[in-house]
Protein backbone atom coordinates (compact mmCIF):
# COMPACT_ATOMS: atom_id res chain seq x y z
CA UNK A 1 0.00 0.00 0.00
CA UNK A 2 1.28 3.44 -0.86
CA UNK A 3 1.97 6.19 1.64
CA UNK A 4 0.72 9.10 -0.40
CA UNK A 5 -2.46 9.65 1.64
CA UNK A 6 -4.92 11.70 -0.41
CA UNK A 7 -3.48 11.71 -3.97
CA UNK A 8 -6.04 14.15 -5.35
CA UNK A 9 -4.43 17.44 -6.36
CA UNK A 10 -6.88 20.26 -7.03
CA UNK A 11 -4.31 22.16 -9.10
CA UNK A 12 -3.50 19.10 -11.22
CA UNK A 13 -7.17 18.27 -11.77
CA UNK A 14 -8.05 21.84 -12.71
CA UNK A 15 -5.32 22.15 -15.35
CA UNK A 16 -8.05 21.11 -17.77
CA UNK A 17 -10.89 22.91 -16.04
CA UNK A 18 -12.41 24.37 -19.22
CA UNK A 19 -12.44 20.98 -20.95
CA UNK A 20 -14.01 19.29 -17.93
CA UNK A 21 -16.58 22.07 -17.60
CA UNK A 22 -18.23 21.23 -20.93
CA UNK A 23 -19.65 17.84 -19.84
CA UNK A 24 -20.86 19.38 -16.59
CA UNK A 25 -22.80 22.05 -18.49
CA UNK A 26 -24.29 19.36 -20.71
CA UNK A 27 -25.28 17.33 -17.67
CA UNK A 28 -26.89 20.28 -15.93
CA UNK A 29 -28.95 21.02 -19.04
CA UNK A 30 -30.71 17.66 -18.59
CA UNK A 31 -32.13 18.64 -15.18
CA UNK A 32 -35.72 19.84 -14.92
CA UNK A 33 -35.65 22.83 -12.51
CA UNK A 34 -38.21 22.77 -9.70
CA UNK A 35 -38.86 25.39 -6.99
CA UNK A 36 -36.89 24.94 -3.76
CA UNK A 37 -34.98 21.81 -4.73
CA UNK A 38 -32.92 19.78 -2.26
CA UNK A 39 -29.81 18.58 -4.07
CA UNK A 40 -26.86 16.30 -3.36
CA UNK A 41 -23.85 16.61 -5.65
CA UNK A 42 -21.75 13.46 -5.43
CA UNK A 43 -18.08 13.99 -6.17
CA UNK A 44 -18.22 17.76 -5.82
CA UNK A 45 -14.43 18.23 -6.04
CA UNK A 46 -13.38 21.83 -5.52
CA UNK A 47 -17.03 22.90 -5.33
CA UNK A 48 -17.32 25.43 -8.15
CA UNK A 49 -19.63 23.28 -10.33
CA UNK A 50 -21.70 22.54 -7.23
CA UNK A 51 -22.14 26.25 -6.61
CA UNK A 52 -23.12 26.78 -10.25
CA UNK A 53 -25.77 24.06 -9.97
CA UNK A 54 -27.04 25.46 -6.65
CA UNK A 55 -27.42 28.97 -8.06
CA UNK A 56 -28.67 28.09 -11.53
CA UNK A 57 -31.37 25.75 -10.19
CA UNK A 58 -32.24 28.21 -7.39
CA UNK A 59 -32.07 25.31 -4.93
CA UNK A 60 -33.06 25.78 -1.31
CA UNK A 61 -30.39 23.34 -0.12
CA UNK A 62 -27.40 21.76 -1.86
CA UNK A 63 -24.77 19.56 -0.25
CA UNK A 64 -21.55 18.72 -2.06
CA UNK A 65 -20.18 15.29 -1.18
CA UNK A 66 -16.57 14.23 -1.72
CA UNK A 67 -14.09 11.84 -0.13
CA UNK A 68 -11.03 14.05 -0.74
CA UNK A 69 -10.04 16.39 2.07
CA UNK A 70 -7.81 18.34 -0.34
CA UNK A 71 -10.69 18.99 -2.73
CA UNK A 72 -13.07 19.92 0.08
CA UNK A 73 -10.56 22.37 1.53
CA UNK A 74 -10.78 24.27 -1.75
CA UNK A 75 -14.59 24.03 -1.71
CA UNK A 76 -15.09 25.23 1.88
CA UNK A 77 -14.99 29.01 1.16
CA UNK A 78 -17.92 28.59 -1.24
CA UNK A 79 -20.29 27.37 1.49
CA UNK A 80 -23.26 29.49 2.55
CA UNK A 81 -26.74 30.50 1.41
CA UNK A 82 -27.95 26.91 1.47
CA UNK A 83 -24.75 25.41 0.03
CA UNK A 84 -22.63 23.11 2.21
CA UNK A 85 -19.98 20.41 1.80
CA UNK A 86 -19.35 17.10 3.56
CA UNK A 87 -16.57 14.53 3.46
CA UNK A 88 -18.28 11.20 2.79
CA UNK A 89 -17.22 8.09 0.89
CA UNK A 90 -19.43 8.05 -2.22
CA UNK A 91 -19.91 4.31 -1.80
CA UNK A 92 -21.55 4.96 1.60
CA UNK A 93 -23.68 7.99 0.78
CA UNK A 94 -27.39 7.66 1.52
CA UNK A 95 -29.83 10.47 0.85
CA UNK A 96 -33.37 11.01 2.05
CA UNK A 97 -36.18 12.91 0.30
CA UNK A 98 -33.88 14.53 -2.24
CA UNK A 99 -35.19 16.29 -5.33
CA UNK A 100 -31.98 15.74 -7.29
CA UNK A 101 -28.92 13.55 -7.03
CA UNK A 102 -26.32 15.05 -9.33
CA UNK A 103 -22.94 13.55 -10.10
CA UNK A 104 -20.42 14.69 -12.67
CA UNK A 105 -17.41 12.47 -13.43
CA UNK A 106 -17.33 10.72 -10.05
CA UNK A 107 -19.42 7.55 -9.87
CA UNK A 108 -16.96 5.58 -12.02
CA UNK A 109 -14.95 5.35 -8.79
CA UNK A 110 -17.79 3.45 -7.08
CA UNK A 111 -18.21 -0.30 -7.73
CA UNK A 112 -21.42 -2.23 -8.47
CA UNK A 113 -23.56 0.32 -10.28
CA UNK A 114 -26.70 -1.76 -9.99
CA UNK A 115 -26.60 -1.51 -6.21
CA UNK A 116 -25.36 2.06 -6.35
CA UNK A 117 -28.24 3.34 -8.48
CA UNK A 118 -30.77 1.44 -6.38
CA UNK A 119 -29.40 3.16 -3.27
CA UNK A 120 -29.46 6.58 -4.93
CA UNK A 121 -33.03 6.02 -6.15
CA UNK A 122 -34.09 5.12 -2.61
CA UNK A 123 -32.87 8.55 -1.46
CA UNK A 124 -35.10 10.47 -3.87
CA UNK A 125 -38.50 11.97 -3.19
CA UNK A 126 -41.30 11.05 -5.59
CA UNK A 127 -40.62 13.03 -8.76
CA UNK A 128 -36.97 13.33 -7.79
CA UNK A 129 -34.31 13.27 -10.47
CA UNK A 130 -31.04 11.49 -11.03
CA UNK A 131 -28.48 13.16 -13.32
CA UNK A 132 -25.13 11.43 -13.78
CA UNK A 133 -22.17 11.73 -16.12
CA UNK A 134 -19.33 9.21 -16.01
CA UNK A 135 -16.26 8.73 -18.20
CA UNK A 136 -16.56 5.74 -20.53
CA UNK A 137 -13.16 6.06 -22.16
CA UNK A 138 -11.52 2.81 -21.12
CA UNK A 139 -10.87 1.78 -24.73
CA UNK A 140 -8.66 4.84 -25.35
CA UNK A 141 -4.88 4.29 -25.02
CA UNK A 142 -4.82 6.83 -22.16
CA UNK A 143 -6.71 4.28 -20.07
CA UNK A 144 -5.81 1.00 -21.73
CA UNK A 145 -2.06 1.59 -21.40
CA UNK A 146 -2.45 2.17 -17.65
CA UNK A 147 -3.98 -1.29 -17.31
CA UNK A 148 -1.24 -2.82 -19.43
CA UNK A 149 1.51 -1.22 -17.35
CA UNK A 150 -0.18 -2.31 -14.11
CA UNK A 151 0.00 -5.92 -15.34
CA UNK A 152 3.73 -5.82 -16.08
CA UNK A 153 5.68 -7.94 -13.56
CA UNK A 154 7.47 -5.09 -11.74
CA UNK A 155 4.35 -2.96 -11.43
CA UNK A 156 2.08 -5.91 -10.61
CA UNK A 157 4.36 -6.84 -7.70
CA UNK A 158 4.35 -3.29 -6.35
CA UNK A 159 0.58 -3.02 -6.74
CA UNK A 160 -0.19 -6.43 -5.30
CA UNK A 161 -1.88 -7.38 -8.55
CA UNK A 162 -4.29 -4.43 -8.55
CA UNK A 163 -5.52 -3.20 -11.94
CA UNK A 164 -7.98 -0.34 -12.18
CA UNK A 165 -11.10 -1.60 -14.00
CA UNK A 166 -14.04 0.72 -14.58
CA UNK A 167 -17.44 -0.39 -13.20
CA UNK A 168 -19.30 1.64 -15.85
CA UNK A 169 -21.95 -0.43 -17.62
CA UNK A 170 -23.11 -0.36 -21.21
CA UNK A 171 -25.77 2.30 -21.94
CA UNK A 172 -28.47 -0.30 -22.54
CA UNK A 173 -27.85 -1.77 -19.08
CA UNK A 174 -28.52 1.61 -17.46
CA UNK A 175 -31.73 2.05 -19.47
CA UNK A 176 -33.03 -1.31 -18.24
CA UNK A 177 -31.91 -0.63 -14.68
CA UNK A 178 -33.57 2.79 -14.48
CA UNK A 179 -36.84 1.28 -15.70
CA UNK A 180 -36.60 -1.51 -13.14
CA UNK A 181 -36.00 1.01 -10.34
CA UNK A 182 -39.26 2.84 -11.09
CA UNK A 183 -38.07 5.86 -13.08
CA UNK A 184 -40.93 6.93 -15.34
CA UNK A 185 -38.82 9.08 -17.66
CA UNK A 186 -35.21 8.67 -18.66
CA UNK A 187 -32.51 9.68 -21.10
CA UNK A 188 -29.33 7.67 -21.56
CA UNK A 189 -26.76 8.77 -24.11
CA UNK A 190 -23.08 8.58 -25.00
CA UNK A 191 -21.17 11.62 -26.23
CA UNK A 192 -17.61 11.88 -27.51
CA UNK A 193 -15.77 15.13 -26.79
CA UNK A 194 -12.80 16.25 -28.88
CA UNK A 195 -10.31 18.20 -26.77
CA UNK A 196 -7.47 19.87 -28.70
CA UNK A 197 -4.38 19.71 -26.46
CA UNK A 198 -1.00 21.32 -27.15
CA UNK A 199 0.59 17.91 -27.67
CA UNK A 200 0.14 14.24 -26.79
CA UNK A 201 2.26 14.85 -23.65
CA UNK A 202 -0.71 16.73 -22.19
CA UNK A 203 -2.69 13.49 -22.08
CA UNK A 204 -0.32 12.29 -19.34
CA UNK A 205 -1.05 15.42 -17.32
CA UNK A 206 -4.80 14.93 -17.86
CA UNK A 207 -4.92 11.37 -16.53
CA UNK A 208 -2.40 12.10 -13.79
CA UNK A 209 -5.08 14.31 -12.25
CA UNK A 210 -7.74 11.59 -12.43
CA UNK A 211 -7.23 7.95 -13.47
CA UNK A 212 -3.64 7.61 -12.26
CA UNK A 213 -4.53 8.75 -8.74
CA UNK A 214 -5.78 5.20 -8.15
CA UNK A 215 -2.26 3.90 -8.69
CA UNK A 216 -0.56 6.81 -6.92
CA UNK A 217 -2.40 6.17 -3.67
CA UNK A 218 -1.34 2.51 -3.71
CA UNK A 219 2.36 3.08 -4.39
CA UNK A 220 5.26 4.61 -2.49
CA UNK A 221 6.44 7.84 -4.20
CA UNK A 222 9.50 6.22 -5.81
CA UNK A 223 7.39 3.30 -7.07
CA UNK A 224 4.78 5.65 -8.54
CA UNK A 225 7.53 7.65 -10.26
CA UNK A 226 8.65 4.44 -11.99
CA UNK A 227 5.04 3.58 -12.88
CA UNK A 228 4.49 7.04 -14.33
CA UNK A 229 7.71 6.93 -16.38
CA UNK A 230 6.79 3.55 -17.79
CA UNK A 231 3.23 4.69 -18.52
CA UNK A 232 4.49 7.81 -20.30
CA UNK A 233 6.89 5.82 -22.47
CA UNK A 234 4.26 3.25 -23.45
CA UNK A 235 1.62 5.91 -24.11
CA UNK A 236 3.90 7.93 -26.39
CA UNK A 237 4.33 4.76 -28.47
CA UNK A 238 0.54 4.51 -28.81
CA UNK A 239 -0.38 8.10 -29.69
CA UNK A 240 0.45 9.99 -32.91
CA UNK A 241 2.84 12.90 -32.47
CA UNK A 242 0.44 15.63 -33.57
CA UNK A 243 0.32 19.28 -32.50
CA UNK A 244 -2.31 19.97 -31.46
CA UNK A 245 -3.22 16.49 -30.35
CA UNK A 246 -6.99 15.90 -30.32
CA UNK A 247 -7.83 13.90 -27.22
CA UNK A 248 -11.14 12.14 -27.79
CA UNK A 249 -13.06 11.41 -24.62
CA UNK A 250 -16.18 9.25 -24.45
CA UNK A 251 -18.68 10.01 -21.68
CA UNK A 252 -21.97 8.44 -20.66
CA UNK A 253 -24.89 10.58 -19.49
CA UNK A 254 -28.02 9.43 -17.75
CA UNK A 255 -30.99 11.40 -16.49
CA UNK A 256 -34.15 9.97 -14.98
CA UNK A 257 -37.22 11.12 -13.04
CA UNK A 258 -38.81 8.92 -10.39
CA UNK A 259 -42.41 8.25 -11.34
CA UNK A 260 -45.65 7.59 -9.49
CA UNK A 261 -46.10 4.14 -8.05
CA UNK A 262 -42.39 3.65 -7.43
CA UNK A 263 -42.57 3.92 -3.66
CA UNK A 264 -41.74 0.25 -3.08
CA UNK A 265 -38.36 0.26 -4.72
CA UNK A 266 -35.96 -2.57 -3.87
CA UNK A 267 -33.09 -1.77 -1.52
CA UNK A 268 -30.77 -3.31 -4.09
CA UNK A 269 -31.06 -5.03 -7.43
CA UNK A 270 -28.59 -7.80 -6.78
Amino acid sequence: MGNNGDPWSPSQYERFRAERQRPFEDLLSLVEPRPGMRIADLGCGTGEPTRIAHQRLAASETVGIDSSAAMLARAAPLAGDGLSFQQVDLARFEGRGLDLVLSNAALHWVPDHERLLARLAAGLALGGQLAVQVPANDHHPSHAVAREVAREPEQAAALGGHVRESPVLEPEAYARLLHRLGFSAQRVRVEVYAHPLASRDEVVEWVRGSLLTDYERRLAPESFARFLARYRARLMESLPDERPYVYTYRRLFLWARLGPGAGDRPASSG
